[in-house]
């Protein structure tokens, strides 16, 4: 795969920086794990005198122990705009990865007399640290990939997520089948956090800054040369050249439409309203599809289909994420520059649906018996098992990765962090939302839960697939052109302008070498 080496140091870049979402996939799915284990319910109060659970407690618990990491990822979010303009993308990663190290030790330390609020804190710490990222990492790496692979390159953010879904899943499982009592049911899981909190921190300092942001800062001279670096060509190829051409000229047409006028054009301005609309519908419509209940609640959810017993829910949740994260590795690999970004979107959206009206009138139709033996789930509820499995494949191929893909393809280089930072935050927020709702929504609704979810899914989500603009193979400057904030032959001419200020620059570089060697 020759263009895979051509733009290897593209691929480090994402791997580095995505270890970050791995935070956002890890952090998301072991909270409601850690919850589930009898000692933790046993050490914080959620039990009855009877030895019962409490289930108004624990439900309480559960969710605030989920939801509070989004409250403070959505701040987070928010807060990243203004220090990713300032400071550039890859210094804000690193301040922010500081910060969630410092809320995963408040987590791993409670216990004894220091109590639940210590987990709390920590939380809302670590999500501010998430959120930033979630919302620097996708257009840090958006910025400094190819046009013809953006789509796969940017796609590893969900690959991530999957892998760290996973890994939450099989930690909770391991500690859920060896760690019956003691303090190590939730160090182990919290503390592990600083793993891959490492590995982005160090890995940052391995990497360049953004060619686009240093371009719009007015530092040409470096773009250039982290361009080249990244493109792993010299800086006096055409092709460079060319690429930073249509950078500086899309600066320089934002900065005349923008001249005089504050931060309410960034979102009103022509051509980037309805940009900042699609971020947020794109990932209320994500949150309300289904699938981050699923993953935050998966060992609950699979109990209630009649995987009884904490290990046999917890093992199914494990093999739900292995699912998951096969299938979008396949996705990003091999179909997101083949598809394009609205048919994957509405294939997914359509599966997805079908799939959770099956779960939904089976568990109707079959509900599990009160008193199923531990490890022998009736075969409508492995019915159940399976239709989910194959409901995350779907996800996989378009809702789960695609948002954020396409979030990022379709700012420009002055709005990506304030694109990105709106989007991260709307996602977080109806994260914090449905994870709120959700342990109450399952014990509530119970089979028509999934009915919700579907019809979501179908009417909502497939419908807007159809209406948004396809970005597939387009460069960022681009997207100017398709969202109609420049016509394509002024575009052209900028391009052109800019070309020859660079070849004016080059010749009166040669002509004072040459005279210098006289």
């Amino acid at each position: 795969m020759p263009s895979l080496f051509v733009n290897i140091r593209v691929y480090w870049l994402a791997f580095i920086v995505y270890w970050g979402i791995v935070l956002f996939g890890y952090d998301t799915g072991i909270g409601g794990g850690v919850v589930g284990q009898p000692y933790f319910r046993e050490h914080f109060g959620l039990l009855n005198s009877d030895g019962s659970l409490n289930k108004k407690k624990s439900d309480d618990l559960s969710a605030n122990v989920v939801s509070v990491l989004q409250a403070g990822a959505f701040f987070g979010a928010l807060g990243s705009a203004p220090m990713s303009s300032w400071l550039g993308r890859k210094w804000t990663l690193f301040v922010f990865t500081v910060v969630f190290a410092v809320g995963a030790v408040l987590q791993t330390v409670a216990g004894g007399s220091r109590g639940i609020g210590y987990i709390y804190a920590g939380r809302v710490i670590a999500g501010i640290g998430i959120g930033a990222i979630s919302a620097v990492s996708p257009a840090y790496v958006s910025e400094c990939s190819p046009k013809d692979v953006r789509g796969r390159i940017t796609g590893f953010f969900q690959i991530m997520v999957a892998f760290g879904v996973m890994i939450s899943y099989f930690v909770n499982y391991g500690i859920g089948v060896h760690i019956k009592s003691g303090f190590g049911v939730w160090r182990i899981p919290f503390g592990f956090q600083l793993v891959p909190a490492g590995i982005l921190g160090f890995g940052l300092l391995t990497v360049k800054e953004s060619p686009r942001w240093l371009a719009s800062v007015g530092r040409t001279e470096q773009a250039l040369e982290n361009l080249a670096f990244y493109r792993r060509l010299p800086p006096h190829d055409e092709s460079i050249r060319h690429e930073l051409a249509e950078i500086e000229a899309a600066i320089e047409e934002e900065r005349a439409a923008r001249k005089g006028l504050g931060l309410k054009e960034v979102f009103f301005g022509k051509g980037n309203w309805p940009r900042f609309l699609i971020a947020i519908v794109i990932f209320i419509l994500q949150q309300w599809g289904g699938q981050n209940s699923v993953n935050y609640y998966a060992p609950q959810i699979f109990t209630s289909i009649g995987y009884t017993g904490n290990t046999n829910s917890l093992l199914a949740a494990g093999v739900y994420g292995i699912v998951k994260l096969v299938a979008t590795t396949l996705f990003v690999f091999f179909l997101v520059e083949s598809l394009g970004r609205k048919l994957s979107l509405f294939i997914s959206s359509v599966g997805m649906g079908v799939l959770f009206f099956i779960v939904g009138a089976l568990l109707k139709t079959h509900p599990p018996p009160a008193n199923t033996p531990s490890g022998s789930p009736p075969p409508a509820s492995k019915a159940m098992a399976a239709m989910l499995y194959i409901y995350v494949c779907f996800y996989s191929m378009g809702w789960g990765p695609l948002p954020w893909v396409y979030v990022s393809d379709i700012f420009n280089t002055r709005t990506r962090h304030y694109g990105l930072a709106v989007a991260s935050a709307s996602q977080w927020l109806f994260n914090f939302v449905l994870s709120q709702v959700t342990p109450k929504l399952i014990t509530d609704l119970g089979y028509k839960i999934f009915l919700m979810f579907g019809t979501i899914n179908i009417l909502g989500m497939a419908t807007f697939a159809l209406l948004i603009p396809e970005t597939k193979g387009r460069s960022l400057e681009e997207m100017d052109i398709i969202f109609g904030a420049v016509q394509a032959d002024k575009r052209e001419a900028d391009i052109a302008k800019q070309e020859r200020a660079f070849d004016h620059d080059a010749s009166s570089s040669r002509s004072d070498q040459e005279q210098e060697k006289v």
